[in-house]
């Protein structure tokens, strides 16, 4: 089985219907995410969010766009909850093997199985979990600002 790297882009932040959210674009070298790609994920993401369990926790979290080799189109918004708990809700696009209903990479559906993510989007999932233990659980003051400054490197991710 080959298995090769991919380009992560790391975006400014933006905030969707009071979710703050760090943003991350995974895409194959050489060839980034298509602008009407990135549209149609950004315009399915406050459906996905209108999911989110909001609670004390501070509304936070961070979104992958991730453009697969193929047709597939992959949008997971992980958002935090309960202090230390993550949730996932994820829309895909192109990628008829998940239910969607044809192969066109602007066409999101909602993913109604349990899937969190794949070995290039669990690289962001892991500096995440630190960034938020660093910041919001482990200082005597939690820092929602040091937080969402603190983004993954860009570059080569996968091994």
């Amino acid at each position: 089985m080959a298995f090769d790297d991919k380009d992560l882009r790391t975006l400014e932040p933006i905030v969707v219907d009071g979710w703050q959210l760090k943003r991350y674009h995974i895409d194959q070298p050489g060839q980034p995410i298509e602008p009407a790609v990135e549209k149609a994920a950004y315009d399915v993401l406050p459906a996905l969010l209108a999911r989110a369990v909001r609670d004390d926790t501070p509304a936070a979290g961070w979104v992958v766009l991730h453009r697969g080799a193929d047709t597939g189109a992959y949008l997971l918004a992980y958002t935090w909850v309960w202090d230390n708990a993550l949730q996932v809700h994820i829309a895909v696009a192109g990628q008829p093997v998940l239910d969607c209903p044809d192969d066109d990479p602007t066409h999101f559906v909602e993913l109604a199985r349990r899937e969190v993510g794949c070995v290039w989007e669990l690289g962001v999932l892991e500096h995440e979990r630190a960034a938020w233990v660093r910041h919001l659980l482990a200082p005597e003051t939690p820092d929602l600002a040091g937080y969402l400054g603190d983004s993954r490197a860009e570059g080569p991710v996968g091994h």
